[in-house]
């Protein structure tokens, strides 16, 4: 699907453009042009790319093909930006879709394989608007990529809030697949600092003014873009460190359950070891054993073996073996 807004000081004269009137538009030096590419065709992303915007075939090479790291190119002309969305729930767990960005002086142009949330809540600020939005195209992506940061914090609180349920299920003790679950949560905190550190080193190129795309007077929204990042990544980290803690702590309540059945069998071996002895002793096979004679041999022996066992047992008992 492709869409369109043209704005004219900052504000947005006009939406939704056939091709040609989009190449019209591009070539007008007055206008600011957004073309949004949301799922779009391979004959709508050969259109749009080459055919009215003609950029660098590496560029939209890039584009096309799924990157997993976030990088930001400089053709002259325009920046090629890639940035990665992400999502979080209970259901589908963590999930990253890409965004890329072709910003120019005069336009933006943005491309993602599935709907985002972020690149949505700017269109609809464009459709609804009747006042200024942006006065340029650089403003515009700051727009998405603000939105698109902003989407970081409901992951960051869902994952606080699967790390405070892991927590009560490791102290409680009643959860029995906590392993696995430890295990996808902590690949899912590494995806998402692995996401974000790249995507801080993108955004802080761009606060230092390394092209001449970005005016100067945009570099403050930047340098609070990546400021953004940075809490993020530290709330990442945080996540991280509290995950480690809550693993520890899963691990010694299993050493500490393993270690309480070692004592309950050791105890029962205990307990079992004089009848074992005694039984052992008179259950040899030799011809002399004057005590075997006696009349009160047998109950003797009985009350021996019952006297020892009680004993053991109020000895592991104290002990705390059982």
């Amino acid at each position: 699907m492709i869409q369109s807004f043209i704005l004219s000081d900052g504000k947005v004269v006009g939406r939704d453009l056939e091709l040609e009137a989009l190449r019209l538009v591009h070539g007008d030096k007055g206008l600011v042009l957004w073309v949004n590419l949301s799922n779009p065709t391979p004959e709508e992303t050969k259109a749009i790319l080459e055919g009215v915007f003609q950029f660098h075939p590496l560029a939209i090479e890039d584009c096309v093909a799924p990157s997993s790291l976030p990088k930001v190119e400089d053709y002259e002309e325009y920046l090629f930006l890639v940035m990665h969305a992400v999502d979080f729930n209970r259901a589908d767990k963590f999930t990253t879709t890409e965004l890329n960005l072709f910003l120019g002086r005069e336009f933006l142009v943005t491309f993602h394989p599935s709907p985002l949330k972020s690149v949505a809540a700017v269109l609809d600020r464009c459709a609804k608007a009747t006042g200024i939005v942006a006065r340029g195209p650089d403003r515009l992506a700051h727009l998405v990529l603000d939105a698109l940061v902003d989407n970081y914090k409901p992951v960051t609180d869902e994952f606080r809030a699967e790390l405070e349920q892991i927590e009560g299920d490791v102290l409680s003790g009643e959860a029995r697949d906590l392993t696995a679950r430890l295990l996808a949560v902590r690949s899912e905190l590494n995806t998402l600092r692995s996401t974000i550190r790249p995507q801080r080193e993108v955004v802080a190129r761009l606060a230092h003014g390394e092209s001449k795309i970005i005016r100067p007077v945009m570099l403050p929204y930047f340098r609070d873009l990546r400021d953004n990042l940075v809490r993020i990544e530290e709330t990442a980290t945080t996540h991280a460190d509290q995950l480690l803690i809550s693993f520890d702590l899963h691990l010694s309540r299993s050493d500490f359950e393993a270690n309480e059945g070692i004592k309950v069998l050791t105890a029962l071996t205990a307990i079992s070891l004089p009848a074992t002895i005694i039984g052992s002793w008179y259950g040899m096979n030799f011809h002399n054993m004057p005590e075997l004679e006696a009349p009160y041999a047998y109950p003797a022996v009985g009350a021996l073996t019952a006297l020892l066992t009680y004993l053991v047992y109020r000895w592991c008992k104290h002990r705390g073996l059982i």
